[in-house]
């Protein structure tokens, strides 16, 4: 399965379920998911090419809210895709929909929103997000 074959997702990473992420129960503890989002969320960021832009440089995220729907566990060995996009941008959050597909039958695993704040550290509050940041997630530039 390729990001394309998803509908509404134009990046993939695929990832395999390691045995110190299983739990007794032999399938994916319950906070590793989190892990998988943020490694997904990172790679995105990556193909999105976000470090050439001098303004990405000076950002610091802070995750404001994270919500996790369980379908089904994976469990030791198998692969899955994070399907991953940029559902919004507010004025100075960012909220992210990740997917975890199961990459040999496609069945859908797990859901996750993430919403990062910007952080203006130096002031302990929120920063609005830069125009070309906005622009280049939003596929605009």
């Amino acid at each position: 399965m390729t990001a394309t074959d998803r509908e509404g997702f134009a990046f993939s990473h695929r990832l395999r379920v390691r045995y110190a992420e299983i739990d007794g129960q032999k399938v994916v503890f319950n906070s590793r998911y989190l892990e998988y989002a943020d490694v997904a969320l990172s790679e995105y960021w990556r193909w999105l090419r976000l470090s050439d832009l001098t303004e990405w440089r000076d950002m610091e995220f802070h995750v404001a809210r994270a919500t996790v729907e369980y379908k089904a566990p994976f469990r030791y060995d198998e692969e899955f895709d994070a399907f991953v996009r940029t559902d919004r941008i507010g004025r100075s959050s960012i909220t992210s929909h990740i997917e975890l597909v199961h990459a040999e039958t496609g069945a859908l695993h797990t859901m996750i929103e993430l919403v990062h704040v910007n952080v203006d550290l130096d002031a302990g509050r929120s920063a609005p997000v830069p125009d070309a940041v906005r622009a280049r997630m939003l596929g605009e530039g």
